[in-house]
């Protein structure tokens, strides 16, 4: 599920917080990056469990109809299919996801009234009406209904003031946690272990987000004499310090990691400079890193692995 860019954005993230906090030990940091890789996992488990929640709400509704004194006739023809299906069966009767959710302690942080507040929303449209109205629902009719609750959970700014309280990670993972959603519904029904792929890979997140971070921590002034020469008419300490951050990033992943394609480099900072940066960031990294790699093509200082790798 974590993309390149996002350990990008967490290494950034924790060389910024070393270069702003002089008593934080770089071991600190390693391990605040570890737990941002891990809450990444557990934000998608929190996503997995309040739509579980919002779907049962169904069953919920459909006591509240039959327990009216004076049933309307909607209320006789009320089903909890949405909560009743082979679909969203799949999910909850999953015991090894529902043992993340207690390893996890996420039950914890379910919020009944936002559950009932959410299904409320979803329930006053007009097609969950026409689904209900069914005599027999088909899997298309379920997938349907499942994604519309996806969306409306989505579009909550209550739910999203419930994400920002539980993860501060919220706002830099929201992409992820939603393309990862949307993913898992569609695939539905699911297979007992449909959460793996969704764990956070080694490959990027240790092999390649821990081994940037520690290098550019530990070269911070080589990169910084390397740059510096670039700059031209710009004084290093005038540079914007998120700017300096990526710039030293980017040459440390020249340099040091060859299976990366240089234009993949240039084009991804440049990106999280548009997200995280000045107004005149993109450019000003475009300009930079693409003297930058001249200089290091010139000096042969640039290998790159795998054919096609190495773009002039």
């Amino acid at each position: 599920m974590l993309s390149r860019r996002n350990v990008r954005i967490k290494v950034m993230q924790m060389l910024y917080a070393l270069g702003r906090d002089k008593e934080l030990a770089f071991a600190d940091a390693m391990r605040r990056y570890r737990e941002t890789i891990a809450r990444a996992f557990e934000l998608y488990l929190f996503h997995l469990l309040y739509f579980i929640r919002a779907a049962e709400y169904a069953e919920k509704d459909a006591k509240r109809r039959q327990a009216k004194h004076r049933p309307t006739e909607e209320d006789k023809l009320f089903s909890p299919r949405l909560a009743q299906n082979p679909l969203i069966d799949s999910l909850r009767r999953n015991t090894l996801l529902n043992s993340l959710f207690t390893q996890y302690r996420l039950q914890e942080k379910i919020d009944d009234d936002l559950v009932r507040t959410l299904y409320g929303e979803f329930s006053k449209q007009d097609s969950y009406t026409a689904y209900l109205q069914k005599p027999e629902a088909t899997p298309a009719d379920h997938a349907e209904q499942l994604l519309s609750l996806l969306r409306t959970c989505f579009a909550s700014e209550t739910f999203e003031d419930a994400n920002e309280d539980w993860y501060p990670n919220w706002i830099d993972d929201k992409s992820l946690i939603v393309g990862a959603m949307k993913k898992t519904v569609k695939a539905l029904p699911a297979e007992p272990l449909f959460y793996e792929e969704f764990k956070p890979p080694v490959e990027a997140t240790v092999e390649f987000g821990e081994a940037l971070l520690q290098k550019v921590y530990e070269e911070d002034q080589h990169l910084l004499e390397v740059i510096e020469p670039t700059l031209k008419n710009w004084d290093a300490e005038r540079v914007a310090i998120i700017d300096m951050i990526l710039l030293k990033m980017a040459l440390c992943e020249l340099t040091s990691f060859p299976t990366i394609p240089t234009k993949v480099t240039l084009n991804e900072f440049v990106e999280i400079s548009k997200l995280y940066s000045t107004e005149k960031s993109k450019d000003f990294i475009n300009g930079i890193l693409d003297r930058l790699m001249k200089k290091l093509h010139s000096e042969g200082r640039i290998h790159k692995e795998g054919r096609g790798l190495l773009e002039e």
